[in-house]
């Protein structure tokens, strides 16, 4: 599941809820409520994930926190980002490269790379029950 921690504090001066991801430099943003910045939250995080995953720059890791505590919140991307990073990361791990992921899905390359691509990711559930089956591992980001 991928969830990053991110620090959410009310600026008295400005009145609004900064938002800051300790495990990703320069992804900040703020909102006028507590449940605006937590949205604008998983808004920036998507366009992060997605720009580095393009980018080829690699996932950070994700650091682990108890929700709430000390202003900390766990966000959560996109699902279609969330889905394309688990499945690259997920095919790496088990030594295998997009083409031979494809042909085990009995998919043709092209249509293999658009579910690891944040851009085009768009699998539907027939299509990440197979990648659950490939890969035997359960997707626990959607």
């Amino acid at each position: 599941m991928i969830k990053y921690p991110a620090e959410i504090i009310f600026n008295e001066e400005d009145e609004v809820y900064d938002v800051e991801f300790p495990d990703l430099p320069g992804c900040l943003t703020y909102g006028e409520t507590f449940e605006d910045a937590q949205i604008n939250a998983a808004e920036a995080l998507t366009g992060y994930l997605a720009s580095i995953e393009i980018r080829e720059h690699g996932i950070p890791p994700m650091t682990i926190i108890q929700q709430g505590q000390n202003n900390m919140y766990n966000i959560f991307p996109d699902t279609n980002v969330a889905f394309s990073i688990w499945l690259k990361e997920t095919r790496l791990k088990q030594g295998m490269t997009q083409k031979e992921a494809a042909e085990k899905m009995g998919i043709k390359y092209q249509a293999y790379q658009r579910y690891e691509r944040p851009e085009t990711s768009n699998p539907t559930l027939k299509i990440i029950e197979k990648f659950q089956k490939l890969f035997n591992e359960r997707i626990l980001a959607i």
